[in-house]
């Protein structure tokens, strides 16, 4: 008796594992019509966005059954033309999704660009990494999507009165699962360290309140950043970022009366100038680099009323 109790558990777990691996998804490259029966006269029950989630459950000449995430909290069952829908077995689908994806952001920026578009253009993103996971265009993908996502977040976040709290746990910060599963997903590619960086973001301070305790800590974290991730597109941002941070603790120090305190940030903040005008002179950062190093050397304040 227990033995057949185990044989129809793993039957059962097969049945289950083989079920999953069937499911065919997709997602739509334009606003696509859902309606009652395959047949464009039939009752029309909603129009889905580009790059919103379908599941396949049948196809009927040129059209498919799907179960349609229409937000986040709805879901629908009915008939979409296939022409609208990039599967996994689509031919160059993730080329298709990405340039999609392109092509919404390009509207997103627009001042006259189509509503929503940032948004498609998150969602088509991630439709690449995830129905292409061996795409070259992958990490890129999944990484834009997580950063549209997070500027998008942050725009809110910074609107709210707890952006101005000096202490950044004192404010609601981004979500970070999207940029953590970049990190997680292709570990040691510069999308990893583009995302590590923007999580930086969530432990800045929202005001400094002329106090030495916040641009101390968030420098230290700029550094470390530089030193963990060297080949990183934002490395020189960083060590200009903790350059600046230094830098600024030189007035601060001297409103604190801790004089030997803002001669060592001065050392520093010339260091970090020269390091970064140094390793990367033709970028905007070196240039930015040298202009803090010219600062600094003349005594011109970079922080305070008069920076």
């Amino acid at each position: 008796m227990m033995r057949a109790l185990i044989n129809l558990a793993a039957v059962t777990i097969l049945l289950v594992g083989l079920a999953s691996a069937d499911v065919v998804r997709g997602a739509p490259i334009r606003v696509a019509s859902i309606y009652l029966s395959p047949d464009a006269t039939s009752t029309k029950m909603g129009e889905l966005d580009r790059g919103r989630e379908v599941i396949i459950l049948e196809t009927s000449r040129d059209w498919v059954h799907v179960e349609a995430n229409m937000t986040e909290e709805k879901t629908i069952t009915g008939w979409i033309e296939e022409k609208y829908i990039v599967q996994s077995s689509t031919a160059n689908g993730d080329k298709i999704l990405f340039g999609e994806a392109v092509d919404s952001e390009d509207q997103a920026s627009r001042s006259h660009g189509r509503n929503g578009a940032a948004q498609d253009a998150m969602r088509l993103y991630y439709a690449v990494a995830e129905y292409f996971p061996t795409s070259p265009l992958a990490g890129e993908a999944m990484y834009r999507s997580a950063d549209i996502r997070w500027q998008i977040e942050k725009v809110d976040v910074m609107s709210r009165p707890s952006a101005k709290e000096q202490e950044s746990f004192l404010r609601e910060g981004m979500q970070e699962k999207y940029m953590k599963e970049v990190i997680k997903k292709f570990s040691g590619t510069k999308w990893a360290d583009m995302a590590a960086f923007q999580l930086i973001d969530n432990k800045l301070c929202g005001d400094w309140q002329a106090m030495s305790k916040c641009p101390q800590k968030e420098a230290e974290i700029y550094e470390k950043y530089a030193s963990e991730h060297p080949e990183s597109p934002n490395t020189p941002e960083a060590m200009y970022d903790a350059a600046y941070r230094w830098s600024a603790l030189i007035e601060i120090y001297k409103t604190e009366g801790e004089a030997k305190k803002s001669e060592q940030s001065k050392a520093k903040a010339l260091a970090a100038g020269q390091g970064v005008a140094t390793k990367y002179p033709q970028t905007d950062w070196g240039a930015r680099g040298q202009r803090l190093l010219y600062y600094v050397q003349q005594g011109i304040p970079t922080y305070g009323n008069a920076d």
